[in-house]
């Protein structure tokens, strides 16, 4: 049962569902045997220690005076030992372990894994910590030599209130050249600043979390209509008006950056700022910009700025003198303050069979882990943090990301490509028990928690929460979302949800159940989605799910807008103080050619499709645009709004046998307690028990930290998403 504190312990063997378990079976016993033996030490077993020396023969976990030998020092040290024991024996039959001593493990350039640094089904490569010993691996550089700042003109540019505190230290003179891109580009690497391991704020204003508003357009940049997703960025200038006098501070500053939600509310850019006019109050932003029209009451913030650097916790790195600036949230000898270096961690291209175990990744300009072209990749009980870009991109088949905790990602949490489209191939990566949190840092819209491509592939049984958008977005065929739990996220746009995927009737197959999703608010309370099917998405399965204080819980198109996808099921859900609960709506012709050029990319006639996807076969003839075969059956609405359909869609969906603001007889709705009794109503109608226990993590030999502590966003607008936590 989940109290206040948060708090869960299942067992996993019970916590992990029969079809997940069937999926990857095979990838678990072949790790499990691996590995066991490995425990063991059955497996060659190769040390590296940070007092070691590369010089040594790496087979000692201490070092040994007498015979001046020891572990290694360097982890591509002992990857070239590996390439010569495979080389000079072959790989032994319980492969090869590489314990890692504790201690800080300082990496300027990510550890390169190849073809021939592979393992074997049975006898794989496992990076792993010494058990009992914590392993930090980090790409960043300490900076120690915070002096007083004393140049007259970087003094003028702070302001006065702020002079007495923010210190400097000259990168140079600590050997950091790879300050990364510019501060303005959301897909590249970037310095950054972290202070007793929490990410420091680019000195920006407003301050914190807030934002200003674009009081007027001048000129908009782009279309004078709004443009489709994707189109180039625009040659042109934008421009628009601004309130109040605060860029009044800003002349003279070479490197201003501005990030905003220019015209919808789940699309963001950063704009270089070209010049400000003060006397009209007219910023114009630096061509090539934003590819849509600017609209006033949009909402952005300025940021790379030294003048704004007026509070505890922000900085300033001036790129040309190499200067960072830092105004400490705490004394600097009660803590580390340190910059990112390493573009990445881990480079895995063509690699097999290697598992990275118990480890802490922690501070690099790109992302953590890399791999693509792999296969049987396991990241198991890992801790993934203060990332410039993801924690993990995977690119291949069989792989297994289980028991990790994930958090302070510049994008998101685990980005996966895997399985063949045409041929329904699946994939088969499983993202499993792991615990993904305050993610999307840098770039906010679209970069979920879990990114799935492709076909056949999992997300389980994981804790998703705080975040400013989505929590699992999708696209391919025949992926499976089960036993998750999603809370505090998208709380940065209305138009967004927490598990996302859309604009293709051919991307079916998946199935979204047994997911618990809570406590979503959207943008000042404006609303957002818990699961949201978008732009015709079609042939997908929601059922079994509960959600709780959702302002719109379950959507198959946005309304208005968009039409509703075809071909869905909504079945056996609860919802509870949902805003609405389901929402149908239709799409406008203009949508059809963009749907129909993806519709052709698929073999959709050929058997193999038409078997797997019959509806499919004869679309085109059958009204595309509009939302037949969805099915909508057996759900419990209490409180909030049950549905909200536009005209032409509500006789073409098949609402059956749903219990609709009746009393279901919960087991204890005043603790939120969403079980029912025996006697409730629903079990007439044919509803079947939501397994409410199963959700989100469980304790595991391979989870990271436990027990897991999480907590709610505060409510945007008072009174809203108050309550109790729901019991299991």
């Amino acid at each position: 049962m989940i109290q206040q504190t948060f708090l869960r312990t299942k067992h996993p063997k019970n916590a992990m569902s029969l079809s997940l378990r069937i999926l990857f079976i095979a990838t678990v016993v072949v790790f499990s045997l691996a590995v066991g033996s490995a425990a063991c030490l059955a497996a060659t077993t190769l040390y590296v220690s940070t007092n070691g020396n590369d010089a040594w023969s790496g087979t000692l976990p201490e070092p040994n005076t007498a015979k001046n030998d020891g572990s290694f020092a360097t982890f591509t040290r002992a990857r070239e030992e590996i390439r010569r024991i495979k080389k000079k024996s072959g790989l032994p039959d319980d492969g090869i372990v590489v314990e890692i001593r504790g201690g800080e493990h300082r990496l300027t350039s990510p550890l390169s894994l190849s073809a021939e640094d592979s393992g074997a089904a049975a006898s794989p490569i496992v990076w792993r910590a010494r058990a009992g010993e914590k392993v930090r691996i980090t790409g960043g550089v300490q900076v120690t030599d915070f002096k007083p700042v004393t140049d007259p003109a970087a003094l003028q540019r702070i302001d006065a209130s702020a002079r007495g505190h923010v210190l400097q230290a000259d990168l140079k003179e600590l050997g950091v050249k790879k300050i990364g891109q510019a501060v303005g580009a959301p897909n590249d690497c970037r310095l950054e600043l972290f202070f007793n391991d929490q990410r420091m704020t680019l000195a920006r204003w407003p301050n914190a979390d807030a934002f200003t508003r674009v009081q007027d357009v001048d000129e908009p940049a782009g279309d004078t209509t709004q443009s489709k997703p994707g189109k180039p960025r625009t040659t042109q200038a934008g421009r628009f008006l601004y309130e109040g006098d605060r860029p009044n501070r800003w002349t003279g500053e070479k490197d201003i950056w501005l990030h905003g939600f220019w015209y919808f509310e789940w699309d963001e850019s950063r704009e270089k700022v070209e010049s400000i006019d003060t006397a009209r109050h007219v910023i114009t932003l630096a061509a090539p910009c934003y590819s849509r029209r600017f609209k006033q009451g949009q909402w952005y913030y300025a940021y790379n700025l030294l003048p704004e650097l007026d509070t505890p916790g922000e900085w300033y790195h001036d790129r040309a003198t190499n200067i960072l600036y830092f105004w400490p949230p705490a004394p600097l000898n009660e803590a580390r303050a340190v910059v990112s270096v390493a573009w990445g961690l881990v480079f895995m291209l063509d690699a097999t069979h290697v598992t990275f175990r118990d480890l802490s990744f922690e501070t690099c300009q790109g992302t953590a882990i890399s791999a693509k072209n792999a296969d049987d990749i396991q990241i198991l009980g890992c801790t993934i943090h203060n990332m410039g870009l993801w924690a993990i991109d995977l690119r291949g088949q069989n792989c297994r990301v289980a028991g990790c905790d994930m958090y302070e990602m510049g994008h998101g949490g685990v980005h996966l490509t895997a399985g063949d489209r045409k041929t329904l191939i699946p994939g088969r990566i499983v993202v499993d028990n792991n615990h993904f949190h305050h993610y999307g840092c840098w770039k906010h819209m679209v970069t979920p928690a879990i990114k799935m491509n492709g076909v056949g592939n999992v997300a389980s049984h994981n804790l998703i929460d705080n975040a400013p958008h989505q929590a699992i977005y999708w696209t391919g065929n025949d992926h499976l979302i089960e036993f998750n739990e999603i809370h505090s996220v998208c709380y940065e746009a209305n138009d967004g949800g927490a598990i996302y995927a859309g604009e293709d009737w051919t991307q079916r197959g998946t199935a979204v159940r047994y997911n618990y999703i809570h406590h979503l608010a959207g943008f000042e309370g404006k609303g957002c989605l818990g699961v949201y099917l978008d732009d015709e998405l079609s042939g997908i399965e929601v059922s079994g799910n509960l959600f709780y204080k959702v302002t719109n819980a379950c959507n198959a198109e946005k309304p208005a807008v968009s039409t509703c996808g075809r071909d869905c099921t909504f079945a056996n859900n609860i919802f509870v103080d949902c805003h609405p609960a389901v929402d149908v709506s239709t799409r406008h012709a203009e949508w059809f050619d963009r749907l129909k050029a993806k519709l052709d990319l698929m073999p959709y006639k050929e058997p193999l499709w038409a078997g797997r996807y019959p509806k499919l076969v004869n679309i085109l003839d059958d009204d595309p645009l509009l939302p037949k075969g969805n099915v909508i059956a057996r759900n419990i609405c209490v409180g909030g709004v049950w549905a909200s359909l536009v005209k032409e869609a509500e006789p073409l969906v098949k609402f059956q046998d749903n219990l609709i603001n009746q009393d279901p007889h919960f087991v204890d709705a005043e603790h939120a307690n969403f079980q029912l009794k025996d006697d409730s109503p629903a079990w007439k109608l044919g509803f079947q028990r939501l397994p409410l226990e199963k959700i989100g993590l469980y304790q595991s030999p391979e989870r990271a930290s436990w027990p897991v502590s999480h907590s709610i966003r505060p409510a945007p607008v008072p009174g809203w998403c108050s309550g109790t936590e729901p019991q299991r």
